[in-house]
């Protein structure tokens, strides 16, 4: 991706986060005010005798009609409170596809395929190998069989084979972990950007497994790698409306139909970066579920800066000069990147930060304003509100510039870097691959706090945040299940090829 910096996040803090703080503080105001009066009662009952108890029991002359209304009034509120609190939603859990090493591309491979395809373009080629070199992609990353022939054969059919592939495989996978049959599902869900057939990918998910007629099905399209925690968002919406209901969600992006074949530079960083992968995820509000689920979801938060045309066209499809299709990454995407983050974390920060770390960021904005402008404002440190991080393994640049920024230590950004060499950019559903390495090397404890975070053309930022109900124990399967003991490897900052 390209190099540019994201801008420092203590250069431009926000007003907005102070106020978003305040009103957190202000909506828990009576919670905090109850600890002084319950510790006030704590001390002073045992000094009264039963005595004085009695006698202040009977000095309020209680009568059958107070006790009665009383009563009501309790059940009233204690009634309307429990029927407006949103029903929980549970990650019952998930699978992640695993390609075949038929699909594998190292290197070597990928350099030749570039050399023949692009042979009367050497700058174009050397332009991929330098940032192949750079990307922090391993030699096991896969692409779609269309990919593989020289020249490239990005026909319908092979995308739809490869969408058969990748989709039919995870669900098959997801079917057999949960022991849950396609007659069960009630919701839905299926993302892919770039690749948007008639009928959709979830009418050709309804056909393979034969869903019901009455069945809510939705398909995404255009939305980038961003795209998996909106359709969780969406999930989260229809769960809270239907009742005792199970949604699917898969996320995925189609890799045979995008494949640029032309010269221009911004459009060829895709070729180099994005991989073949798919995920599907199985969602519910059953509370017979609540017992097997892996995880509950917390809070998401969902941040779209469209309305500045930057942000709208620095990740966006063309054509260029010869009438080559492609995706254009703009050299300004990670300073929109880190705007959009900003705005994101300052939303989701009042929801997830301790109020320790909340009122020290506030002291720093009191002291800057008042006493010196040029005091360094307090970033607040997120890794006491999360024990792991799943950052989208759009590019090494991404993931150094979010560790940085957010004070990350190698380990909390090791997922995400696991999972770019071992299977590079899969779009959407990176995410799930990343808990998936968390998982597999036997992190996951209940209560654990994840914090996924996404972006995506438009330009977007998501965040979603899970606790994990249950001690996952160590998967047997996944994608990660025959390397998982390799890793972690070092990652040299560049890879002579």
């Amino acid at each position: 991706m390209p190099q540019e910096s994201m801008p420092e996040f203590s250069s431009s803090v926000k007003l907005k986060y102070v106020k978003l703080g305040y009103q957190y503080l202000v909506n828990h105001f009576l919670s905090l005010l109850l600890i002084p009066i319950m510790t006030i009662i704590a001390v002073e009952l045992p000094r009264m005798g039963p005595e004085e108890i009695l006698n202040v029991w009977k000095s309020l002359h209680f009568d059958l009609v107070q006790v009665l209304c009383s009563s009501f009034f309790v059940i009233f509120i204690t009634t309307v409170y429990f029927m407006s609190k949103p029903r929980t939603v549970y990650l019952v859990d998930y699978s992640c596809y695993k390609p075949p090493v038929t699909c594998r591309v190292p290197f070597a491979t990928f350099m030749e395929h570039s050399r023949l395809i692009l042979n009367d373009k050497p700058k174009s080629v050397e332009f991929q190998m330098r940032i192949l070199e750079r990307s922090g992609l391993g030699e096991e990353t896969c692409l779609p069989p269309a990919i593989h022939y020289i020249p490239p054969t990005p026909t319908m059919d092979e995308a739809r084979s490869e969408a058969q592939m990748v989709i039919f495989t995870a669900m098959d996978d997801l079917f057999k972990k949960t022991s849950l049959k396609p007659k069960d599902i009630d919701i839905l869900i299926v993302n892919c950007s770039l690749f948007s057939p008639t009928p959709s990918l979830s009418a050709m998910v309804i056909n393979k497994y034969k869903l019901r007629s009455n069945i809510k099905s939705f398909n995404l399209s255009g939305m980038g790698c961003s795209a998996g925690l909106i359709s969780v968002d969406l999930a989260r919406d229809l769960l809270q409306v239907h009742p005792n209901s199970n949604a699917i969600i898969v996320s995925t992006e189609i890799i045979t139909p995008n494949y640029y074949k032309g010269n221009e530079r911004a459009m060829l960083l895709p070729n180099c970066l994005f991989r073949m992968g798919s995920a599907a995820i199985l969602m519910s509000n059953r509370r017979s579920d609540r017992w097997r689920a892996k995880y509950k979801l917390s809070h998401l938060v969902r941040t779209h800066r469209g309305a500045d045309d930057k942000s709208y066209y620095c990740v966006y499809e063309q054509e260029d000069k010869d009438g080559n299709i492609g995706i254009n990454l703009s050299k300004d995407l990670m300073a929109i990147a880190g705007e959009a983050l900003k705005a994101n974390i300052t939303t989701i920060g009042p929801l997830v930060l301790p109020a320790s770390e909340q009122l020290l960021f506030l002291l720093s904005l009191i002291g800057r304003k008042i006493f010196n402008p040029k005091w360094k404002p307090y970033i607040p440190d997120f890794k006491l509100a999360f024990e792991h991080f799943c950052i989208h393994a759009g590019g090494r640049a991404v993931i150094d510039e979010l560790q940085k920024n957010l004070q990350l230590s190698g380990e909390h950004v090791e997922a995400s870097r696991m999972t770019l060499h071992r299977f590079g950019n899969t779009s959407s559903s990176s995410l799930w691959y990343e808990l998936s390495y968390i998982e597999s090397k036997g992190r996951m404890r209940r209560g654990d706090r994840v914090w996924q975070i996404a972006f995506g053309s438009g330009f977007k930022c998501n965040s979603a945040v899970w606790k994990c109900n249950r001690t996952i124990k160590t998967p047997k399967d996944g994608p990660w299940s025959d390397c998982i003991d390799r890793y972690p490897v070092f990652i040299p900052e560049v890879v002579k090829l």
